[in-house]
């Protein structure tokens, strides 16, 4: 049986939140445990230090995240779950797609243009002011992430579309330049029915906000941010709307169906905010206590969770290895003997 192989990085900059483990951890480890799909799951920690120049918060979101996916339940057995710092022969491919990438081609990059974009809107006369060459180069750093593993499909928001098409480009490039199918051209793959899920404020949550409900944080530190979560005057016995209510949103991001529609007939009848709060904190407290005493078990165990990113690290340069040598053929740079 021929498998769908499907490649997924996470930037370590930050402790996971509700809103990454509904919008990408969840439907990754679903996938994970699938028989027919091949997963890669990494830690982007090269991506990160475009960022991020604090080693130590580096270091701990490394540790935090890796805890976080092995504490939901990643299937280590049937995905490769690694360390993009690990695999050396990552950064050598990037430096070959760099010289087929077109500067054009990362002048259009979103992130790019963005910085640009923020520049003139300050008035300043360097439009490059304060960007990096890591930021400038971001996508080719993803293309190699992508390609090296030859992926079928990476799971990805709207907003990261523009960086498969651009890894697409430089794989048919490199392609056309040493005339053979050296890469697999990748596929976006955009799950409509996966959520933004919103923050306390109501806007979608995001560390940039400072709206983030994290994902294990003791039981008393995540009933009170429950409580924080914006509601509106409504009073109890008022019929209150339901699909535009980040609490709502939230609780049906961990419900079955049954329960959703139960809740959502709750709201009908007019349910009061505070038993709405009290009941979605219940909820989710109970979906995450056993993964959450997993998560705090794991960090007092670091070289656990190292030895299971080394396992995949060799599983995953199995793949890189050989790659990496034919193209060093290709390019003219192979051994002489």
């Amino acid at each position: 049986m021929t498998k769908t192989r499907v490649l997924t990085g996470i930037t370590t900059t930050g402790t996971p939140h509700l809103g990454n483990y509904v919008g990408a951890i969840k439907p990754a480890i679903h996938a994970s445990q699938t028989p027919d799909v091949e997963s890669f799951y990494f830690l982007a920690d090269l991506h990160a230090l475009i960022k991020a120049q604090d080693p130590r918060r580096v270091q701990q979101s490394r540790l935090e995240i890796a805890a976080t996916w092995l504490a939901l339940g990643l299937d280590t057995d049937n995905a490769v779950f690694y360390r993009q710092s690990d695999i050396h022969e990552i950064p050598e491919l990037t430096w070959l797609l760099s010289c087929v990438c077109a500067k054009g081609l990362m002048n259009r990059a979103h992130a790019y243009k963005a910085a640009v974009a923020d520049n003139e809107a300050l008035g300043n006369q360097d439009m490059d002011k304060g960007v990096s060459m890591g930021l400038f180069g971001y996508p080719v750093l993803m293309a190699a992430d992508i390609l090296m593993f030859k992926a079928n499909k990476v799971p990805v928001g709207r907003d990261q579309i523009q960086h498969i098409e651009m890894a697409r480009d430089m794989a048919g490039r490199f392609n056309h330049i040493y005339k053979g199918d050296y890469f697999t051209l990748p596929e976006a793959v955009v799950d409509e029915n996966v959520e933004v899920l919103r923050g306390l404020d109501g806007r979608k949550m995001s560390k940039s906000y400072d709206n983030t409900i994290p994902l294990f944080v003791s039981e008393k530190k995540l009933q009170k941010l429950v409580r924080k979560i914006k509601t509106n005057s409504l009073e109890p016995g008022e019929p209150k709307d339901p699909d535009t209510c980040t609490l709502f949103q939230i609780f049906s991001a961990f419900a079955t169906p049954e329960e959703t529609r139960a809740m959502r007939t709750d709201y009908e009848n007019g349910i009061g905010w505070g038993d709405a709060k009290n009941r979605v904190f219940e909820y989710v407290n109970e979906h995450l206590r056993e993964p959450r005493e997993r998560y705090n078990a794991l960090l007092e165990d670091p070289g656990h969770i190292e030895r299971v990113l080394q396992q995949g690290a060799d599983k995953a340069r199995a793949e890189a290895q050989p790659l990496m040598e034919r193209l060093r053929e290709v390019v003219g740079l192979g051994r002489f003997v």
